[in-house]
Order: C-alpha cells, then sequence, then structure tokens
C-alpha cells in the first residue's frame, strides 16, 4: 500500500482555499503535524518526484487529493476556462476546462493534466495573485487578457523573448524593437517602469534626467542609467529612496550588444531635490558598485529615530534567539511592550497625529498593537483546530523559522524592494498556494509573537507580505527601525513603512485597527516628526492591554 507523506495531508487538508471552520473540520482528530514547517521545507521535493496524470474524472475521498482539485479548478477558473464550482471533484466540466487550456498552450487535448502542465496552471495563478507591474502590462496590452499571463509566462520559462513572435511583441510599447534605437533591455525596461507611473514610455524618454548613456565599464560601449526619481511612481520611489536601473554592456553577442540589468537604491535628500549620478558608479568590466553619499553619511551616524531603550529579559527561560556568531542575545518585545503600555496610560492614551509627544512612543505603541493583533488572529486560528495543541503548532513553527531565514538576513543589507522580490521568489517556488502560506505566516506570526521568538515573527511578517498582504510590512519596519529579530536600519526600515503605507492608501485592508481611519497620518507624522518630550498625563481610567 503506497504511504503518504502526513504533513502533505494535513498541510492540503488544514489550511486549503476553504474556510477556517471548513478547513478545520477536513482534518478532524488529526494533529497539526508538519502543516507548516514540514511543508516549506519539503515543497522543493516535488520537483524530484516521478510525473503523474492527474484525472479529469477521478472522485477520491482523500483530503489532499480534493485540496490538489479544489487547487487546479480555481486556477482554471481564475483564467477563464470554466471549470464549475471548486469542490475537489474534477468531474466532466473540469475534464473540458482541463482540454481548453491544453488546447491554448498547444498540449495534446487529452482532458488530464500533466504534472508539468499543473504546475505551469498553478504557479501562474500564484503568481496572478501576487501582481506587479508585469502582471498589468500582460493584461493590458494581451488580446488575450487573463490568458495571455499563461502564454507570456511560458515563453518566458522557455527563453523566449519579448518581440521573438508577433504576439510577444504586442506586449511591449515599443513593439519588440525597442525605442529611439535602445536597447531592447532598456526599452523593457522602460515599460515596466511606464506601467506603473502616470507618464507614458514616451513620455518619460522626453524628461530630463531620466536616461543617461555613459561608458561606465570603460569597454568603450555606451551604457544606460535609468533615474526614477523624476517618474513621480511611489513604487520605484519612496519617501526617502528612489530606485535606479543600471545596464551595461557584456560584449557583443550574436544578436548585437547584450546588457546586463542591475538596480540600486539611492537615498533622498531632506528636499528631494538630488538625483542619482554617474560619478556615483565604481564600475569595471565584471560589476558595478554605488557609491551614495548619503547613504555612506547614514551608515556612519546619521541621526536615527528616538529608541525607547528595550529591556532584556532576566528570567532565564526566556528563549534567546541567536542570529550569528558576533550578535548578542536579543532583546525581549514582550518586555518592550509592557514598557509601552504602562507610557501610554501614563500619557492619557494612544498617540494620535493631533497629540503626537514622542515619535519613537508613537511607533512603539503601533508595533505593540500589531503583535497584540497578531496574537487575537493566531490564538483563534489555532482554536479552530481540532486536536491541535500549542506545543504541535510550536514545533512545526521553530521549523518556520529556519526555512526563511536567509531573507531575514537580507533586511539589514538589502533595501526593501529587493528583499520583497526574493521573498516572492520563494513564494512562487515553495510549492504550497497563496492562502496555505498565509495561514502558516498568520499561524506563526502569533507563536513567535507569544514566546517571544523573533526570527519566527519576523519571518513570518515578511512571507505574508511576500503573499500580497502588503500592510504587514509596517511591523517588518516595526521591527529593522527597533532591532528586535534583525540589526536595527532605521534607513531600511523606512522602506518598508513605505511600502505600507503606499498599500493602504491603495485600498489595502489593514491588519491592525481596521477601524481607525487616522492611523494612517499618525504613522506618517511619527515617520517624519523629531523627537519631543514625554509629558506623562494622569491616567483616568483608560484600558490597559496586557499581551501576556
Amino acid at each position: 500500500m503506497p504511504t503518504k507523506s502526513v504533513a502533505g495531508v494535513v498541510t492540503a487538508a488544514l489550511i486549503a482555499t476553504a474556510p477556517l471552520s471548513a478547513q478545520a473540520n477536513d482534518v478532524g482528530a488529526a494533529i497539526i503535524g508538519g502543516i507548516i514547517g514540514g511543508a516549506l521545507l519539503n515543497g522543493v521535493q516535488r520537483s524530484t518526484q516521478p510525473k503523474r496524470s492527474y484525472s479529469s474524472t477521478q472522485r477520491s475521498s482523500n483530503t489532499a487529493a480534493r485540496a490538489a482539485n479544489r487547487e487546479t479548478q480555481t486556477a482554471l477558473n481564475y483564467f477563464g476556462f470554466e471549470a464549475g464550482t471548486a469542490d475537489g471533484v474534477l468531474g466532466s466540466r473540469s475534464r473540458q476546462a482541463v482540454s481548453r487550456y491544453q488546447v491554448l498552450m498547444g498540449y495534446p487535448a487529452t482532458g488530464r493534466l500533466q504534472s508539468d502542465q499543473r504546475q505551469h496552471l498553478i504557479s501562474s495563478y500564484q503568481r496572478a495573485q501576487l501582481g506587479g507591474p508585469d502582471v498589468g502590462r500582460i493584461l493590458r496590452r494581451d488580446p488575450r487578457g487573463v490568458q495571455g499571463l499563461l502564454v507570456v509566462w511560458r515563453d518566458e520559462k522557455l527563453g523566449i523573448r519579448p518581440g521573438g513572435t508577433r504576439a510577444a511583441a504586442s506586449l511591449s510599447g515599443h513593439g519588440g524593437y525597442g525605442y529611439a534605437g535602445l536597447p531592447i533591455e532598456v526599452s523593457d525596461a522602460i515599460d515596466e517602469i511606464a506601467d506603473s507611473a502616470e507618464p507614458s514610455a514616451e513620455q518619460l524618454l522626453q524628461r530630463a534626467g531620466f536616461i543617461v548613456t555613459h561608458d561606465v565599464n570603460g569597454d568603450g560601449i555606451n551604457d544606460y542609467l535609468l533615474d526614477t526619481s523624476v517618474t513621480g511612481s511611489s513604487f520605484w520611489c519612496g519617501q526617502t529612496e528612489c530606485t535606479a536601473l543600471l545596464f551595461t554592456s557584456t560584449g557583443n553577442s550574436a544578436q548585437g550588444n547584450s546588457y546586463q540589468r542591475a538596480q540600486y537604491q539611492y537615498r533622498l535628500n531632506a528636499q528631494r531635490s538630488n538625483r542619482i549620478e554617474v560619478a556615483m558608479l565604481d564600475c569595471d568590466r565584471t560589476r558595478c558598485e554605488l557609491n551614495d553619499p548619503l547613504l555612506m553619511q547614514a551608515g556612519q551616524g546619521a541621526p536615527a529615530l528616538p529608541e525607547v531603550v528595550p529591556q532584556v529579559a532576566p528570567q532565564p527561560t526566556l528563549p534567546v534567539f541567536a542570529t550569528g556568531p558576533s550578535r548578542q542575545a536579543a532583546p525581549s518585545l514582550a518586555s518592550y511592550c509592557s514598557k509601552i503600555n504602562l507610557l501610554t496610560t501614563s500619557n492619557g492614551g494612544y498617540m494620535t497625529a493631533a497629540t503626537l509627544r514622542d515619535p519613537k512612543v508613537a511607533l512603539g505603541e503601533q508595533f505593540c498593537l500589531g503583535r497584540t493583533y497578531s496574537i487575537a488572529r493566531g490564538e483563534e486560528m489555532v482554536a479552530a483546530i481540532p486536536g491541535a495543541t500549542q506545543p504541535q503548532v510550536e514545533a512545526q513553527c521553530d521549523a518556520f523559522g529556519p526555512a526563511v531565514r536567509s531573507y531575514v538576513d537580507m533586511l539589514a543589507i538589502k533595501p526593501a524592494a529587493e528583499v520583497l522580490g526574493q521573498v516572492q521568489g520563494f513564494v512562487l517556488s515553495s510549492g504550497m498556494t497563496l492562502e496555505q502560506l498565509q495561514t502558516a505566516g498568520e499561524i506563526c506570526l502569533f507563536t513567535g509573537y507569544r514566546r517571544d521568538n523573533m526570527q519566527v515573527a519576523l519571518g513570518a511578517a515578511l512571507v505574508l507580505v511576500g503573499t500580497g498582504k502588503t500592510p504587514y510590512a509596517e511591523l517588518v519596519g516595526h521591527h529593522l527601525g527597533q532591532g528586535y529579530g534583525a540589526p536595527a536600519s532605521v534607513d531600511r526600515a523606512r522602506g518598508w513603512y513605505d511600502m505600507a503605507l503606499a498599500a493602504l492608501d491603495g485600498g489595502a485592508t489593514p491588519v491592525v485597527m481596521p477601524g481607525d481611519a487616522g492611523r494612517v497620518e499618525l504613522l506618517r507624522v511619527a515617520l517624519g516628526g523629531d523627537q519631543a518630550e514625554v509629558k506623562p498625563v494622569p491616567a483616568s481610567g483608560l484600558p490597559s492591554f496586557s499581551l501576556e
């Protein structure tokens, strides 16, 4: 009798796309073992398994198979291949939907998905759910609509560049030939920037300072530098840093000169009047480095946001998480939030934009509120899982932390946009659905905060941002700004704060105090305000929140 991974079975049954109560009912009395850490860590094993066929007439009572079938039906419906209700039963309607998908992709129309065909369908659905400039560009320019995503991303995997076919060329504003003689790589980047900015590609090319040509690597061939500060796009240029794209020639190829793309973040001054300059680039034939004087100045002691010094918990039983051989024991966030709660009570309640006294304390209040909300949400989710115990959940989340450790380590050395791109790549290659990862992330965020395990909590917050829950970027900003789970870096924290604020401005659902309309304004004022002396106000019966 063939054996199946308990982790795989329980994972699919517990955190499929059904509502939480339905997920719990599917599991019954089964334990939670493997739902989080095991699923993430074992995801890469799927690529080594033999190819399998997914029968369109399969009716299995196996919960894992039904969850996989629901996932297939959901993806088919999204791309316009009507498979009916995603009930996990692949009947005749689902078989016809599979055949239509296969016809579009040029596969034999058998009604039975091979594993590689299903993998492309599911990964494309997840990538579409994450969104981004490339998704918007394809949807606006491909006459096939969402089905065009499937074709374009298949061609991308096969190494077919835009312009290689008439259909692919239609996705480029330059028609696959480049703007005004610019290389294809540069022209594609201009389209990418234009898709997230108000000006068109043609208008961007006319803006002074947008594109600079110079031989930066000394090979005698012009290189190209794109400065997004003139685009007006909040996606490419935040409150404190802007993105610059550099294309350096790599020598002659069969089709002419080819160019290598590099992406840099440079610091904006207080007036936002500075621009990236060629002189700031140190390049040779193999690599380029950006020497930004403002970033270097910030690294040498730029004024940081005022800090309430966290206390190291004295109890020897509290967990201590070492993040590297040269780092000291991590401070206790629970202890910090206890101090913040005392300050809140003595100050007469939570600060607002109008009553702001101390920007750091205001941000601390919001950090600790985020912790409180995350704990409350996670407790509710775990309570809905029959038979699950706290030790079982904690054991799985302890495996979640190391799975995303490398991305946590990037936070102190790389800008937010670059780290997010890496995390999104992890999300797409994990072998789990967005809903599964979001459930795992919210559960592990809860247990990480409850146990003061910052490696687990910060890793979970990163994964939630990577799955499209961008408001969680605020928590990442708090962690970086205060130094919980990662070395404190106010500069790096601002990139995550800006990301969260942009998402909330765009209508994203808040994850902390969703009914407080003034919270976004408070965050902006606190992030841009100067330190002011805290003037305690006697408490007057205001509520005090216990985080334990």
